[in-house]
């Protein structure tokens, strides 16, 4: 009886929802001889044979996407210059109309496809689109295919872009920071242009005054999994949402461009479209190049989604955005989808799971808490293939602008003024390979080891001619190649990494309040064999006894003075009047939230600048600290940068050189006004007979050049080892 009682129980659980799904309508696919429509009674998807482009996106009858767009939704690769396959991948007559789902393929052949922001790439391009009975919304999903009879080649800037109805969408949610009512085209057209080409100050509607341009609404695509517009008036939404981030570059600290009003670049037209914009970049280099290189003899595929084009209605804004939320928890739960056929995709049965403990062991802090910590299975870092490239715009994408010859972007959003030189910068200094036991990249400044040209022309998909030819190796910061896998672990050091792909795999690990990685290497993964790992100690590095530190290990500048509110424009205008003096830091006494800021930058002497362009003088900061006695042997500063728009930072003590870091690779993460960009460790070494007893002061110097080339500091730390040898 009590198991009667129980079945009973769990079919009336069902039943609503099968009811609902009974009473929806059937999914149909119509085609003609240039689209095909998947239609559910709630959304209606229109896609083109000849590309793949999405035209059309009905909800509640109302159309989402901009009617006038040449391209109203589309991946920036498309199938468009390949010999054309379509057709109809799950067909909703043979099961019962519960799914479809519709293919364009584009074969290559060999030869290059793509002509668009993505520039090109030689690999065979699939995009499918699938609806499900009940579904209010879409899903889509590219597949790269590149045989090793293909050329060796690399993808640009990719992403898949909706613009959508201007007449419709007025609000753009992107977290709990940017949930606001935007500008309006009347208002992008009629600003004026600032000290970069995405960026103009208003001079009507509701943000009069103020400047506004699409970097401010950059996301980390690990935390934001659902972002999007709503409507005031109709009380509808749309939301791209990405059930996983495992086919997205560069892992949870990655940020990348979210959604905004298209930043039309005609500042003479004062009636240019600008429609609401939303994009899911899987390789981007906004804040740090990521790198997908793929060599003659790869026989490389990849899959990038399904994610869902999410359509809801709601009372208001935040019930819309909230809705979009849960909808993400929901999408992750069903990952990976077990109606994604004929691609290399494997279901749950063929995936597996990593558990295990992460346990802190640092005998200089037996107290401290990891916070935050993010464990994750990732390709080893490898060198990427060369790439033979063609004439300006082929593969790999436009040349970038702004004088630093970043070959291979492919993003023509990217050119900014004002902007340093970095080409032809040699400093003669030791780029060493970052394959150490802390991993990223701690980097000399101390070895010789000459840079043919210094930072010569370096591309977002490798290095070109700079560091002596010699590319630097690809860490899970950089890849877009391969898929990664992460999870936020518990505070215990407790985590489970679900729904893994197999193959081998390095484990890394990355908390706030631990300096550097943990990594494990070797980590074999077996196709549904789940895998408990032992108890892995974390023994992160030291040169010595800490001295004191600066700021928080957390790979971002947020815990700084005005870190928390930094995607704003014009902070390098603000700095001089915050900071008249400089930052002048006292060991002990000052408060790193308070007194310093998040990004040093060079100091602008104009008063009535308010374009940003223009230059800068020298910056130095300071740090007093005493010592209870002259110190002797080795110290050495460890300076974690996250945002670098400099090429030399300097270094002294007490008026003496210790050297500078010269190694730097630009980022633009100030530019851009984020937080964190790409991160490394840069370490100056130095005789500790240059402190004394008592006060020393420590000078950081940031050098004259454009209001942007600064330093974002992740964290500072100065360790002492009396027992080694001082350098010579």
């Amino acid at each position: 009886m009590k198991f009667q009682k129980l079945a009973v129980v769990g079919l009336m659980l069902l039943l609503p929802a099968f009811l609902h799904a009974a009473t929806d309508p059937a999914v149909t696919v119509a085609e003609d001889d240039n689209t095909f429509t998947l239609d559910n009674g709630i959304v209606a998807a229109r896609v083109t044979k000849r590309s793949g482009d999405l035209v059309s996106l009905k909800y509640k009858n109302l159309e989402m996407l901009d009617a006038g767009s040449r391209q109203a939704a589309y991946w920036s690769h498309n199938a468009a210059r390949g010999q054309q396959q379509t057709g109809i991948t799950i067909n909703p007559k043979t099961n019962g109309g519960e799914r479809g789902e519709v293919s364009v393929k584009g074969m290559a052949n060999g030869n290059q496809m793509g002509s668009g922001p993505g520039g090109s790439v030689i690999a065979d391009i699939e995009i499918r689109y699938a609806l499900g009975r009940g579904d209010s919304g879409v899903y889509t999903y590219s597949i790269f295919s590149h045989p090793t009879n293909y050329p060796a080649t690399s993808v640009g800037e990719a992403r898949f872009c909706m613009k959508l109805n201007d007449d419709l969408f007025d609000w753009m949610t992107v977290d709990s920071n940017r949930n606001m009512k935007m500008i309006t085209t009347y208002d992008w057209n009629h600003g004026t242009q600032m000290n970069f080409k995405e960026g103009r100050r208003m001079n009507t509607g509701l943000y009069k005054g103020q400047v506004e341009h699409k970097y401010d609404y950059s996301a980390n695509q690990f935390d934001v999994r659902a972002w999007g517009w709503s409507s005031s008036d109709q009380h509808v939404g749309v939301w791209l949402v990405n059930p996983s981030v495992e086919y997205l570059s560069g892992g949870p600290t990655k940020f990348e461009l979210s959604s905004h009003r298209d930043a039309t670049f005609n500042v003479n037209a004062l009636d240019a479209p600008a429609p609401p914009t939303l994009l899911n970049y899987w390789r981007g280099s906004h804040y740090g190049g990521s790198i997908c290189n793929v060599a003659a003899t790869d026989a490389w595929t990849k899959v990038i989604g399904p994610f869902l084009i999410y359509c809801n209605t709601g009372n208001d804004h935040d019930a819309m955005w909230h809705d979009a939320l849960a909808q993400a928890d929901k999408e992750a739960s069903a990952w990976p989808f077990d109606w994604v056929n004929g691609v290399d995709y494997p279901h749950r049965s063929d995936r597996a799971t990593v558990s295990g403990k992460i346990v802190l062991d640092d005998p200089q802090a037996p107290n401290l808490k990891m916070k935050n910590l993010l464990v994750g299975l990732t390709a080893p870092d490898y060198a990427p293939a060369t790439i033979s490239r063609g004439p300006r715009g082929g593969v790999g994408g436009r040349r970038f602008g702004g004088g630093f010859g970043l070959a291979g972007g492919g993003d023509d959003e990217a050119a900014m003024t004002n902007q340093n030189n970095l080409a032809g910068s040699g400093t003669n200094q030791d780029f060493r390979n970052p394959a150490f036991t802390n991993r990223f990249a701690r980097f000399g400044t101390n070895f010789n080891a000459g840079f043919t040209n210094g930072f010569g022309r370096f591309g977002t998909n490798g290095f070109r001619g700079g560091f002596g030819g010699v590319p630097r190796n690809v860490d899970w910061q950089t890849d877009a190649k391969n898929y990664e896998f992460w999870v936020r672990a518990g505070d215990d050091g407790n985590f489970n990494i679900p729904n893994i792909r197999p193959g081998i795999y390095s484990l890394h690990a990355i908390a706030d309040g631990v300096l550097g990685d943990l990594t494990v290497t070797n980590i074999v993964i077996a196709a549904g064999k789940n895998l408990a790992l032992e108890n892995i100690n974390w023994q992160p590095v030291r040169f010595g006894k800490q001295l004191w530190d600066i700021g928080i290990p957390n790979r971002s500048g947020s815990e700084f003075f005005k870190g928390d509110d930094y995607f704003h424009w014009g902070w390098y205008l603000e700095y001089p009047k915050l900071f008249p003096y400089d930052v002048k830091y006292v060991v002990g006494k000052s408060d790193f939230h308070k007194d310093w800021f998040f990004e040093q930058v060079p100091f602008n002497e104009d008063t009535n600048n308010t374009t940003g362009r223009g230059n800068g003088s020298a910056t130095t900061w300071t740090v007093t600290f005493d010592l209870p006695a002259a110190p002797h042997g080795k110290a050495t500063l460890r300076l974690a940068i996250c945002g670098i728009g400099t090429r030399t930072l300097a270094a002294d003590i007490n008026d003496q050189s210790i050297g500078s870091v010269s190694n730097l690779i630009y980022n633009a993460t100030i530019n851009r006004d984020g937080i964190g960009g790409y991160w490394g460790e840069h370490d100056l070494v130095f005789p500790a007979t240059l402190m004394k007893a008592g006060k020393n002061v420590l000078g950081l110097t940031v050098p004259a050049g454009g209001l942007m080339s600064g330093i974002i500091y992740d964290y500072l730390r100065l360790e002492l080892d009396e027992n080694a040898e001082p350098p010579r």
